[in-house]
């Protein structure tokens, strides 16, 4: 090969090395410090204020998430139609703090009468018991939830 040829083979290189630095640092930057648009409050969105009244809700359906494994054990969120966020960014509905967990990690949405998870593109994955959650997927009754090292489950 002349000179040239590997000049620009190496000069290639360089660049797709220098771009894969570069995007691979955004990821971290953006994993670790979220988004700045809400103002940074510990863990008070984790336990919102009991509603004045009860939400209706059918026999069977969930009332409550909470909180069964990891740093917010014990945390209870009740159910509204308002979906909730997990991730460690501030303006999450759960905001863990957990390394293991992205910015925003998951989603729990009502569809149709049943709660829904959805893994919002994480690092690490979400996991309804033990299967990986690939797309949005049902979730029962006290089938637990992993984010990260946090584990959640939906309750009557």
């Amino acid at each position: 090969m002349s000179e040239l040829t590997l000049l620009l083979i190496r000069l290639a290189f360089l660049a797709v090395l220098w771009f894969f630095v570069i995007a691979a640092v955004g990821v971290i930057r953006t994993d670790l410090f979220g988004s700045r648009t809400a103002p940074a409050v510990a863990h008070k969105a984790a336990k919102p204020a009991k509603p004045a009244v009860k939400p209706k809700s059918k026999k069977g359906e969930p009332r409550q998430l909470i909180v069964t494994g990891g740093p917010l054990q014990g945390t209870t969120i009740n159910l509204t139609e308002t979906p909730i966020t997990i991730g460690r960014a501030n303006d999450a509905t759960l905001v863990v703090t957990d390394d293991y967990a992205s910015s925003r990690h998951a989603r729990l949405f009502p569809q149709d009468g049943q709660w829904i998870v959805e893994d919002l593109g994480s690092t690490n994955g979400t996991y309804l018991d033990r299967s990986k959650v690939t797309r949005p997927t049902p979730v029962p009754l006290g089938v637990p939830i992993r984010v990260g090292k946090t584990v959640i489950e939906l309750r009557k």
